[in-house]
């Protein structure tokens, strides 16, 4: 009798700490630094989803290796539906490749919310280089083979890779040059320090109008609204060159089933308001997904199989 009172009263005293949920503030680990796109994004959907959750959400970053700091904080954390990952695709897609141990498990640690948007890079090139699309830019390099190089930012980012997938599709000697940021790449091609790098669309645009960049190809399955000119890696032949990027958000295994699913449709409805997807997403060069958990999780094994030729095609090591 002592043994069964004992289970009950522990059972009324977990529901009653259980309480409603959301029960506090709420954060979001953001796994880079204050004032990118991804903190942007992040800081936009934390004001939207405080009113209807009635809980105050807190933006923190948590840059450092690559993404990982940040994935193994949330890994790590309390699974009550409090603590938010938004990351990139480096976390779940490319490191298990780059890295032979993690902290996390991509897999077993973290369960997947939505895939916010894809970031379809573009490849750019100075205006000095005797190419203006990517049939002529494989002439020239096939014609002076390791007299085209091209920026990174660093060994295994999004530009090696599809540079590396570029070289290796077309049959042709481009020279990786990494430099230690995006913000650093862009201006070395701008200054014919390099000829060639892969950057985001909006942030190319006003390069491209002055003249000081040219467009050569963009990646992914249709062509950018803001660039509806440029054709795709795709449509030009070379569909297994992948450009993108893409921001998700995730919670800890073992959060709530009602945090998933709240999290997930409380941030499709923002995601599918006609000025914020307009205004913040499409007109900043993002292309909105907002899938479902399901979904994700489909998307996540067939994203990590790709990236995992890529890796191992361009023979990226973790710095």
């Amino acid at each position: 009798m002592k043994l069964i009172l004992g289970s009950l009263l522990a059972l009324c005293c977990f529901a009653a700490d259980a309480g409603p949920w959301p029960a506090k503030p709420v954060r979001i680990v953001v796994a880079y630094p204050p004032g990118g796109g991804i903190d942007i994004l992040a800081r936009q959907l934390a004001d939207k989803l405080a009113a209807p959750w009635g809980q105050p959400f807190v933006v923190e970053n948590k840059p450092g290796a690559n993404t990982i700091v940040a994935a193994d904080a949330v890994a790590k954390s309390s699974p009550d539906g409090h603590t938010i990952l938004m990351t990139s695709d480096a976390t779940f897609s490319i490191n298990p490749h780059l890295y032979a141990r993690l902290p996390y498990d991509a897999q077993r640690d973290f369960i997947p919310v939505t895939l916010l948007v894809l970031l379809q890079q573009l490849l750019v090139a100075n205006p000095s280089l005797p190419a203006n699309n990517l049939a002529e830019l494989i002439a020239v390099a096939k014609e002076r083979p390791g007299s085209i190089n091209y920026a990174s930012y660093g060994s295994g980012s999004q530009p090696h890779l599809s540079g590396e997938m570029l070289k290796y599709k077309a049959g042709i000697d481009l020279v990786h040059v990494p430099y230690k940021g995006i913000s650093l790449a862009v201006p070395a091609v701008m200054a014919g320090e390099v000829q060639l790098t892969f950057s985001g669309v909006a942030s190319s645009i006003a390069h491209l109008k002055s003249g000081r960049l040219k467009p050569i190809a963009i990646g992914g399955a249709k062509r950018s609204p803001l660039l509806p000119e440029v054709p795709t890696f795709s449509e030009l032949g070379y569909p297994e060159v992948e450009t993108h990027a893409w921001f998700g958000l995730f919670l800890p295994a073992g959060a709530p089933r009602e945090a998933v699913t709240r999290l997930y449709h409380d941030t499709r409805k923002i995601l599918d308001e006609p000025e914020f997807r307009q205004k913040q997403l499409i007109e900043k060069g993002y292309e909105v997904v907002g899938s479902s958990p399901e979904e994700f999780s489909s998307y996540l094994k067939q994203d990590l199989a790709a990236r995992g030729i890529a890796v191992k095609i361009s023979g990226a090591k973790a710095e």
